[in-house]
């Protein structure tokens, strides 16, 4: 597993990549085929000074990526909170890979959950994507009073999202193929 670390408004200290290491370095036994593992470390200005230390954590195992974000008051803690919950995602993922397995092998469908364990579609939406630019698009959201919107850019002949980042500003999702 290759492990990348990123800090942004703050210095990594050595005890801290040893702990990332340590820590991070763990996940193969849960996740064998992981392939690599970004830890994004940033020390934000907020106005809750329990939300400064942020780590995102993100994990590459072939086509399936799997993302943890934690913000505390203390990089180890939000670290160790990220960790916590991407534990929580890779047993879900091999849970859900491997009743998916046991099904085709056996002939049978999988086993059902129970509803309250897993989350389903309940409904579907349809709607008409008009061409429009970045601008437009941002226009649009404002009006609408959402946090994101789907359009057909104009500027990349693709469609794209369109987020309202925390921080104010936007962000712009440009998907492509694997």
């Amino acid at each position: 597993m290759k492990l990348i670390i990123r800090a942004k408004n703050l210095e990594v200290t050595d005890s801290l990549r040893r702990h990332i290491e340590k820590k991070v370095g763990k996940l193969d036994r849960y996740l064998p085929t992981l392939d690599e593992a970004h830890v994004e470390l940033s020390a934000e200005r907020t106005k809750s000074a329990e939300e400064r230390q942020v780590v995102q954590l993100t994990l590459r195992d072939g086509k399936t990526i799997l993302r943890a974000e934690e913000r505390t008051n203390d990089m180890f803690a939000s670290l160790d909170a990220a960790l916590d919950k991407i534990r929580r995602q890779i047993r879900r993922y091999k849970g859900r890979k491997q009743d998916r397995w046991q099904g085709k092998l056996r002939g049978k469908p999988p086993p059902k959950v129970r509803e309250e364990e897993a989350p389903h579609i309940v409904k579907v939406k349809r709607f008409q994507i008009t061409p429009m630019d970045e601008e437009e698009a941002i226009e649009q959201m404002e009006l609408l009073g959402h946090d994101f919107f789907i359009f057909f850019n104009v500027n990349t002949d693709s469609i794209n999202v369109l987020y309202r980042r925390r921080d104010g500003n936007y962000g712009l999702i440009q998907p492509e193929l694997a």
